[in-house]
């Protein structure tokens, strides 16, 4: 004769490990929706920064001692006085989001290839935020005002000499994440301050790299 009791019991277990698996199936596929949505709604916000076009107007920029430079489009410029030096690029935002700048770095020679970062907490951070919004032009600029230091050297010694110069520039969004940093070099052009900027690459700090 068949044991019901046991029938039963096999019959729920089975419908349990069915329930469950089901469920299973459920909260992995909710969760990879989540993710897709998530990294939809943040590339509607995600900015990228990029040197702007050759044939953008220039930027006016201003620095805090009103010291005023003229920078065209897709260039920069590099200027040593006995008291500063100042840096800019002009730039355009290529992504969705509105690019809010925020620290950066300097080598007084060429970065190429996969030539790796320095830690952030060793950037230099901006006496101001700079904002760039979505598909629109701006700019970048820095100054060195410690003529003692050795960085002050060997910056101006490389500005003078007419070397390529590499700046690593630490971006986000204005939800306060994302944060990029856009590796750009100026190569010498033209006159003693006019520069050619380009940009090389990208990394993504909250996120895996797409490559």
């Amino acid at each position: 004769m068949a044991d019901w009791s046991t029938i039963s019991s096999l019959a729920t277990a089975g419908g349990t490990l069915v329930l469950a698996a089901a469920t299973f199936a459920a909260v992995r596929s909710a969760n990879q929706s989540a993710r897709v949505t998530e990294r939809t709604l943040l590339a509607g916000i995600r900015p990228v920064v990029v040197t702007s076009r050759l044939d953008d107007p220039p930027e006016k920029v201003g620095f805090v001692d009103d010291h005023w430079v003229r920078v065209p489009g897709g260039k920069g410029t590099a200027e040593v006085t006995d008291e500063a030096i100042y840096l800019t690029i002009a730039l355009r935002n290529v992504g969705n989001g509105l690019a809010v700048l925020d620290r950066w770095d300097f080598y007084p020679e060429r970065q190429v290839g996969d030539a790796s970062l320095r830690p952030i907490d060793q950037f230099r951070r901006l006496t101001r935020d700079i904002y760039i919004a979505a598909g629109d032009r701006g700019f970048w600029q820095g100054a060195f005002r410690e003529p003692e230091s050795d960085e002050f050297r060997a910056a101006a010694k490389a500005i003078r000499d007419r070397q390529t110069i590499t700046i690593d520039l630490l971006y986000g969004d204005h939800e306060g994440g994302q944060h990029t940093i856009s590796r750009f070099a100026l190569l010498p052009y033209g006159d003693d301050n006019e520069w050619m900027a380009v940009v090389s690459r990208h990394w993504n700090l909250d996120r895996d790299d797409p490559r």
